[in-house]
């Protein structure tokens, strides 16, 4: 692969592209494995960060969500895998299991014709087998690192089997060093060799990263496409004013309104909670209502979770149900339509959530249940996404139309919810994070 400089133009990844050549992309089969996945042209992060990191630079990139950041990293590290396709080549780590099976995923998408063995090593799946997995010395472990450092942990003789990594990526970087990774990180540096690289990539610059950068003087190539927190101009962004018991009414009325559109039709949806409890109530809610819908938060099992998300990609259902961990990173490119059911706690959360839709320069609906409480944020959003909210136009008399229908249904997913034991659930969560704050605590002692 040759490198020509970041201020080249980038030659197309498809072979199809009449242009010269400025930077060629070799060997061909990543230049077909590019065409395949229908990328045609590089973004501005893949078009700058490729290069530095063929030349053996570490990178830092701040990129907006949907930019292209994942095969700006996957792609030097298959080309280099190409020529020494031998060991664990690399390691990613990402904050979150549904986001590290994907990336998992598109790395085996894109390196699907080198034969490309990647292991996902999250939680919520068999430790005995994924430690077996990762003896076996795959060419890239994509983990969470919790899961990595505990196999390390349990049996350290597995942590040979980074003696020869070439390459660390963090994924979502400002989630993973923001979030209390701190042990799990310290365990799976010190399996890693000292001469490698490290690409971090994020979609929001934070604290800990712009620390790094600042340590790393002038040997680490820093690019930024992300002028602070903003939306793109191809999301419509709009609110409903609503009483906090009205909730359920509005959320009935805009479903039915999606299912019967017929010019621009809305075919999915994400709709975002705060609580799994929430989350775990509306799945129930809309079960009663008769409505297809899949739920994502941690009261599922990950097997549960990824086929949830599978299904919705697929156009299985048309409804995602998701907590905060369905907001960051999570590759979806047909979502239509964002509802926040409840308000994010910040303008940041708020940005990643609507982010789902709207993706790779399609259009997108972002509609926000505002109630008096949620005002001031509301006007906070506004001011950091520097445009204002409209309102979404709705009468009284459409939206209580199926007022005894959805009253039933409430009442039902009401006694359901309590039935099943999902506010046990939430108590025993409760428990076991204070137990294991207490246990984090006495280790730093």
């Amino acid at each position: 692969m040759e490198v020509d400089g970041e201020a080249q133009p980038f030659r197309l990844f498809s072979k199809r592209g009449k242009s010269k050549p400025k930077l060629k992309l070799e060997p061909e089969w990543l230049v077909d494995a590019c065409d395949a996945l229908g990328m045609r042209r590089p973004t501005a992060v893949q078009r700058r960060c490729i290069p530095r990191a063929l030349a053996g630079e570490d990178v830092l990139g701040i990129a907006e969500t949907g930019s292209g950041k994942t095969a700006a990293f996957a792609l030097p590290i298959l080309h280099r895998l190409g020529e020494d396709p031998y060991g664990v080549a690399a390691l990613a780590l990402a904050p979150t299991r549904e986001l590290a099976a994907q990336l998992a995923e598109q790395f085996r998408a894109l390196g699907a014709p080198l034969g490309l063995r990647c292991l996902a090593a999250i939680g919520g799946f068999n430790s005995l087998a994924q430690a077996k997995g990762l003896s076996r010395r795959p060419h890239v472990v994509v983990a969470t690192p919790g899961r990595i450092a505990t196999l390390v942990k349990d049996d350290p003789d597995l942590a040979k089997v980074f003696a020869r990594t070439k390459f660390l990526v963090l994924d979502e970087a400002d989630r993973v060093l923001d979030v209390n990774f701190e042990e799990e990180l310290r365990v799976i540096f010190g399996c890693l060799p000292k001469k490698r690289q490290t690409f971090l990539f994020s979609a929001t610059m934070s604290d800990n990263l712009r620390s790094l950068l600042e340590l790393s003087g002038n040997k680490s190539y820093f690019f930024e496409a992300y002028e602070g927190f903003k939306t793109v101009e191809t999301l419509k962004q709009q609110y409903i004013h609503v009483p906090p018991e009205g909730k359920e009414l509005h959320l009935w009325y805009l479903l039915s309104v999606m299912k019967g559109k017929k010019e621009d039709p809305i075919r999915s949806a994400i709709v975002f909670v705060s609580t799994c409890k929430v989350c775990q109530y509306l799945d129930l809610l809309l079960e009663e209502l008769g409505y297809p819908a899949v739920a994502l938060n941690s009261h599922k099992s990950q097997a549960q979770r990824l086929l949830a998300l599978n299904r919705f990609k697929s156009g299985q259902v048309p409804v995602l149900l998701a907590t905060d961990v369905g907001s960051r990173g999570l590759d979806i490119q047909t979502v239509d339509l964002v509802i926040n059911y409840v308000m994010p706690m910040s303008p940041r959360d708020y940005i990643h959530r609507v982010g789902r839709t709207a993706r790779a320069s399609r259009g997108g609906l972002a509609i926000s249940f505002v109630t008096q409480k949620d005002i001031c944020l509301l006007h906070e959003i506004e001011n950091v996404v520097g445009k204002q909210l409209e309102a979404y136009e709705c009468s009284d008399k459409e939206v209580t139309k199926d007022i005894t229908k959805v009253f039933k249904a409430r009442r039902l997913a009401k006694m359901r919810t309590r039935d099943e034991g999902h506010d046990e659930k939430v108590e025993a969560r409760k428990e076991q994070k204070k137990r294991d704050r207490a246990r984090k605590r006495k280790h730093e002692d």
